[in-house]
């Protein structure tokens, strides 16, 4: 490895860029290679389009990737959730650093529950819908998209009283302070890889591979193995209502999963634990036993 600026390939949204800004200063803190930020952008940030209807998983991904099929950046960061669950043999997956806050937060002038009855609550993701639909049927959920400053900004222009967005995404563009509250996992599972970053680069760049790796979390690595492949089993993509979290306490892997119907009627819940080197089985076995008490009816429409 010659001592040029590595270059990292990176979404151009305010939130984006800052996570791959920390991403890059905690290589540069760890081994001195300078790094530079390369703003790419992808369809999903162009598309007007609401996420459910573009396809889900891969719109943000695919510029990103194909930059590094074109030698064009040396690695990406990516929000783990947005990666698809099929893995691409050209691409490695070759860190996932520490994950940060995994849950769901509430922005908006007062707390979920003292909302008042026929309140708007602005989301882009069938899985809030159903979840928060589960918890409070009597409110209005309205589909929007949008970055996340964007999205927070319907609250003041009177479009919606509150949203929903993921806690670590708040807290890396500094808006927590307008969190009116975090939702628990016993009240919303969170999507699959929520919180976690991907960090990936060619397969065949072995010393890439190698020097990237320096940024694992073997914990965070098997949680969310686990996580994304009970999405993979049940075949959904990010548009589906479809909620997981697992956490490697360092002997055992637990792990909890939920479809909802999206009235928020009907849910299949499921928790397993096992072996943390058994990560991705213990997933699709959760997974098989989901489909088994019906998961797939609730999933309908939104299964692809």
């Amino acid at each position: 490895m010659t001592s040029q600026p590595l270059k990292l390939g990176t979404r151009r949204s305010n939130m984006a860029t800052t996570q791959s800004r920390m991403v890059a200063d905690a290589y540069t803190e760890k081994t001195g290679r300078a790094i530079e930020l390369v703003g790419v952008t992808t369809f999903g940030d162009v598309s007007k389009a609401h996420l459910a209807q573009l396809g889900g998983t891969g719109v943000f991904v695919s510029a990103l990737r194909d930059k590094l099929l074109q030698g064009e950046i040396d690695f990406a960061v990516h929000s783990l959730k947005d990666l698809p669950t099929k893995p691409d043999p050209r691409i490695s997956l070759a860190a996932l650093p520490v994950r940060h806050d995994h849950r769901d937060a509430l922005v908006g002038p007062t707390k979920f529950f003292d909302l008042p009855a026929g309140a708007r609550v602005g989301t882009g993701s069938p899985r809030r819908v159903a979840m928060l639909s589960a918890l409070r049927p009597d409110l209005e959920y309205v589909p929007i998209r949008g970055n996340a400053e964007t999205r927070i900004g319907k609250i003041a222009d009177g479009e919606v009283d509150a949203v929903v967005l993921a806690s670590a995404g708040l807290t890396r563009i500094g808006r927590t302070a307008e969190i009116a509250n975090i939702f628990e996992v016993d009240e919303m599972l969170p999507s699959p890889g929520q919180g976690s970053l991907a960090v990936e680069c060619l397969s065949e760049r072995e010393d890439m591979v190698e020097f990237l790796g320096r940024l694992d979390d073997p914990r965070t690595r098997s949680a969310v193995t686990a996580e994304r492949s009970i999405l993979a089993a049940l075949e959904a993509g990010c548009s589906a209502p479809v909620g997981a979290f697992g956490i490697d306490d360092g002997q055992t892997l637990h792990l909890t999963a939920a479809v909802v119907a999206i009235d928020g009627r009907q849910a299949v819940r499921k928790s397993t634990a096992g072996s943390p080197s058994e990560a991705d089985d213990l997933g699709r076995r959760l997974a098989a036993e989901m489909l088994h008490e019906g998961a797939d009816r609730l999933m309908g429409e939104h299964s692809h």
